[in-house]
This record gives C-alpha cells, sequence and structure tokens, in this order.
C-alpha cells in the first residue's frame, strides 16, 4: 500500500482535520484517508457492471439469451497476429 507524506499543512488545516477526526470517531490518518477516497471515487460515479446490468433490464434481455449467445460463439483461442 503506498505512502503519501503531506509537507506544510497549516496549523489551522491540521486542527480542523483532527476536529473532524474526532467527530467521525476516526484517527486523523483515517481521517485523511476518507477524505482522499471521497475525493478521487465519487459516490456518483459511472460503475460499468451496474450500468450494462440496468440496460440489459431495460432491453428484457434474461439469462436464457445470454445462454443463447455463450452456445453461438467460437470458444476456441484465438489466432497469434502475424506482422509479416
Amino acid at each position: 500500500m503506498a505512502a503519501v507524506t503531506i509537507r506544510n499543512l497549516s496549523e489551522e488545516a491540521h486542527r480542523a482535520l483532527k476536529v473532524r477526526a474526532a467527530q467521525h470517531n476516526r484517527s486523523a490518518e483515517a481521517e485523511m484517508r476518507a477524505i482522499l477516497e471521497a475525493a478521487v471515487r465519487p459516490e456518483g460515479r459511472l460503475r460499468l457492471g451496474t450500468a450494462l446490468s440496468e440496460m440489459s433490464r431495460k432491453i428484457g434481455l434474461t439469462n436464457a439469451d445470454i445462454e443463447a449467445l455463450e452456445h453461438g460463439r467460437d470458444a476456441r483461442p484465438a489466432e497469434p497476429m502475424h506482422f509479416e
């Protein structure tokens, strides 16, 4: 797991961070992790699996449809490309 050092953080910001951490019953380090996670991985982000599942429900795709696609596909391994 990566480690991060934050330099030149103002005393006011550090104090506010400690207060916020205490309000959430976490350590200052855990609070920083939560803040960073929320900033780079927001709740409203598009999740591909969820989006595909919703699309298939909208068009009425069933498990039987998926099984039919599985039976019809070529299961042989792909041939490597030649660049000659």
